[in-house]
């Protein structure tokens, strides 16, 4: 097994993969920038050094990142998600250097990492796609293909990710109006302003397939998580496995899951993404070469620890789990509890964590980073933690949500935890009745009345004063 790896990232994933390592007896090394000095991960690694410049080039030096690796003695790098996860070159320079990276194959990154190219793949396997066009090399072009294909119609980025680079257009006039500023967010967040357009559904559910693959062709699916609950592009909610899914689609779609990913000679964890119909039509998305956010409940439905067998994987170590041998037991749920305001277009919050109490009891597993004390910076995802869990029905893991999710207090930023606790209250949700437009149609109907934080500076010196006036 390997002996020492070096954790390319920061905050909760970090933390995640310093405990799959220290399970597994291998000692870790964090790298930060001057925000995460005082981090919980940092604390936690066996060692940890300072990368510079600037607090967020540094978690993206790859050079720099590998030459610390090799000087401190690590023999395997892990990525988490973000930042170089998907990078074929951060991937090919840890081989070159010979250390194991902790994730797919360079080839297999690049081949799903162009959009256009997993769509050209997956058509050639015969597996559903929705409409779409290669990479757009005019306006007019587009609104040729919009046209023909039929509005209303998705600008996408080719080089994208997590929501960047995505437009939503119903006419003509919206399509003129937004290729332009598609382009100059994808160039902005990949480098690359290609984009192409595909077909929009209005209601979908978003569903992901789980895949795990090793060295030797050996590869199996872990069933699907359903991440529908989201706000522009940008995953809040997700649970495994779907209410939608009959056996039947769960096994069609696992299998083509792994068609794609035998197409291109995967070898490690992955994530298959689709859109569902209301008519249960599956339509392949895109794939993403790394552990997600949401692997977690994958874990607790499955009992597969996913970090742990991405190194045993990377390590050279054959799976020890045939696809027969896969079950799903029960349900899990995951709310990401994200430093922002819901009440205020979700912006972001930052400052510092004034109190700080986690939930617990049977059920319930929290992956974070965050303490009293700790300042929420700007420059990163405003992420604090993934509250998860778990329960042998929907009704009653619905309930334990709510119960701990009504228990989680944290002060002096706000977060989303209010909005997830009516989110668990709602008929709609209790019912399964949510697509990926739940957030937008419901918004309204969840808002809530903001509680005056107890920890509050002027808070407490308005009590101070009307107290000093009674003496």
């Amino acid at each position: 097994m390997f002996k020492k790896v070096l954790i390319a990232n920061r905050g909760e994933i970090a933390l995640r993969i310093i405990r799959a390592c220290k399970e597994l007896g291998i000692r870790t090394v964090a790298i930060y920038c001057e925000p995460d000095a005082t981090a919980r991960y940092v604390k936690k690694a066996d060692e940890a050094y300072l990368v510079t410049p600037g607090p967020l080039r540094g978690y993206l030096n790859i050079y720099g990142i590998v030459e610390l690796a090799k000087n401190v003695g690590c023999d395997a790098i892990h990525p988490g998600y973000g930042f170089l996860a998907e990078n074929p070159q951060f991937a090919e320079a840890c081989l070159q250097a010979g250390i194991a990276f902790i994730g797919p194959n360079p080839h297999a990154i690049r081949k799903m990492g162009l959009k256009d190219e997993a769509r050209k793949i997956a058509q050639e396997l015969g597996i559903p796609l929705l409409p779409g066009t290669p990479p757009l090399n005019s306006l007019d072009e587009a609104v040729k293909s919009a046209y023909e294909i039929g509005y209303p119609v998705m600008i996408k980025a080719t080089a994208g990710g997590g929501g960047r680079g995505l437009r939503i257009c119903y006419d003509e006039e919206s399509l003129r109006r937004q290729i332009p500023i598609a382009m100059s967010e994808a160039k902005k967040a990949f480098g690359d302003e290609r984009v192409f357009i595909e077909k929009f559904l209005e209601r979908p559910h978003h569903i992901e397939i789980q895949i795990m693959a090793d060295k030797y062709g050996n590869m199996v699916h872990l069933g699907e998580r359903d991440c529908s609950i989201q706000r522009r592009h940008q995953k809040l909610i997700e649970i495994a496995p779907s209410l939608l899914l009959p056996e039947r689609i769960r096994c069609e779609m696992g299998e083509a899951a792994k068609k794609l990913a035998y197409a291109v000679g995967y070898d490690n964890v992955g994530t298959v993404e689709f859109l569902v119909d209301e008519s249960l039509n599956y339509y392949f998305l895109e794939m993403n070469t790394r552990i997600q956010v949401e692997h977690t409940i994958t874990e607790e439905i499955t009992g597969i620890d996913l970090v742990q067998n991405m190194i045993k994987i990377a390590y050279g170590e054959p799976l020890n789990i045939k696809q027969y041998e896969v079950s799903l037991s029960g349900y899990a749920i995951q709310c990401r509890i994200n430093a922002e305001d819901p009440l205020n277009d979700f912006l972001p919050s930052t400052g510092i964590v004034t109190a700080y109490y986690s939930p617990g009891g049977f059920g319930i597993r929290i992956d974070g980073h965050v303490t009293e004390g700790y300042h929420v910076p700007p420059y990163y995802d405003s992420l604090l933690a993934k509250l998860v869990a778990r329960g042998r029905t929907w009704d009653e893991v619905v309930r334990r949500m709510h119960r701990a999710l009504s228990e989680y207090v944290i002060r002096g930023v706000k977060t989303t935890i209010p909005l997830y606790i009516k989110i668990m209250e709602d008929e709609d949700f209790r019912k399964g009745n949510f697509s990926t437009k739940y957030i937008e149609e419901k918004l309204n109907s969840l808002l809530y009345t903001e509680e005056k934080d107890p920890f509050d500076l002027a808070v407490i010196l308005s009590a101070a004063i009307v107290a000093h006036s009674r003496v």
